[in-house]
């Protein structure tokens, strides 16, 4: 499991995939979140820009980021 830590309040989804080196740039994370490879707390979500908050769990192709502060 990686685990991001908070700077501010939030973090997008976006930038939770790249922050975790799960894909490459900006486009690769919205590719896999709009085709619907990504999970927030357990369900699809196809926003890139969701806010990520302290507690959140995403999966992508079976590894986990949790969202700490």
């Amino acid at each position: 499991m990686e685990v991001i830590k908070l700077r501010g309040e939030y973090i997008k989804l976006g930038q939770a995939l790249k922050a975790a080196g799960f894909v490459g740039s900006g486009t690769e994370a919205k590719e896999a979140v709009i085709e619907g490879f990504v999970t927030v707390n357990g369900e699809v979500d196809t926003r890139r820009g969701r806010k990520l908050y302290r507690g959140d769990i995403v999966v992508f192709h079976g590894e986990e980021i949790k969202i700490e502060d």
